[in-house]
């Protein structure tokens, strides 16, 4: 599976986690500890705001620790929010489009999961996408077809809605569209105000996810990104984390109709590849 981090808080370069820190990133993406792959080679991403709206992005399709690029940006960009991903790929592409972080508008988004059935539900999930929204539409992953519908729940067109609810009504749509198939769903998302995350599995486990606040800021990682472990929270399957401006970091579980099924984790071959479904 992918490994991502978020921050918000006070303003800091992105490199003290991205790859300077004991189990950065970087070291993430070739050793990562709490994932069926330890690899994470197949492209990665930044995404921060600055004092623009919209969030910048830098993605690429070449290996997080082979690129001068991603250490030097990383080093000189400063921000109070960002997001940083690499990506472990079966079945769709590697290529820029589908790298993450995903943006439109204001909003960003990354995931680490996949949906088992992708390619037969996959005109089904698309069709959840408003019309004014689906040009921007251009990778091939299911992530950033979940992105786009969960635009379309009220989120794109600034109606208040809130993104808890936003998230919740889509997951019970595509649990619905998965037939019992597993679906996992571990992903951040941020209007460049609040930063909200989410852990959900159904029929497996929900992957891995950790959080740590402190005054200066919040810091979520799908796995610790450094040695002091006792300083970190385990977010629970089944929830969210919201981190809204000025106030304190919040964990709840997330307003479903019904308690979805956790199985037993999906079975996989030698390289740790699930049997079915994609790998976003």
């Amino acid at each position: 599976m992918c490994r991502w981090m978020a921050y918000s808080g006070e303003p800091i370069a992105l490199d003290r986690y991205v790859t300077r820190s004991s189990h950065s990133l970087v070291v993430q993406s070739q050793m990562a500890l709490e994932s069926t792959m330890a690899m994470n080679g197949d492209g990665f991403g930044l995404g921060w705001y600055d004092d623009l709206p919209e969030p910048g992005l830098y993605r690429e399709i070449r290996p997080a620790w082979s690129d001068d690029n991603l250490r030097s940006l990383s080093r000189h960009l400063k921000s109070r929010l960002f997001f940083a991903h690499v990506r472990a790929a079966t079945g769709t592409p590697v290529t820029r489009p589908n790298c993450h972080p995903f943006a439109h508008g204001r909003w960003l988004f990354m995931h680490n999961g996949y949906l088992a059935n992708w390619t037969s539900v996959r005109r089904e999930v698309e069709a959840l996408i408003p019309d004014e929204i689906y040009g921007a539409r251009a990778g091939s992953t299911d992530s950033e077809a979940l992105f786009l519908a969960l635009l379309g729940q009220g989120l794109a067109d600034g109606a208040g809605e809130s993104p808890i609810g936003a998230v919740t009504r889509l997951l019970e749509t595509i649990t619905a569209l998965a037939g019992g198939e597993p679906f996992l769903f571990t992903a951040a998302l941020s209007d460049g105000v609040d930063l909200h995350a989410f852990r959900y599995g159904v029929n497996a486990h929900a992957n891995s996810l950790y959080y740590r606040a402190a005054k200066d800021g919040v810091l979520i990682a799908s796995e610790p990104l450094d040695d002091d472990r006792a300083t970190w929270l385990e977010v629970p399957p089944q929830s969210a984390l919201s981190a809204r401006s000025g106030h304190d970091v919040e964990v709840m579980p997330l307003p479903l109709s019904r308690p979805p099924h956790e199985a037993a984790p999906a079975q996989h071959d030698g390289a740790g590849r699930p049997l079915s479904g994609v790998r976003v």
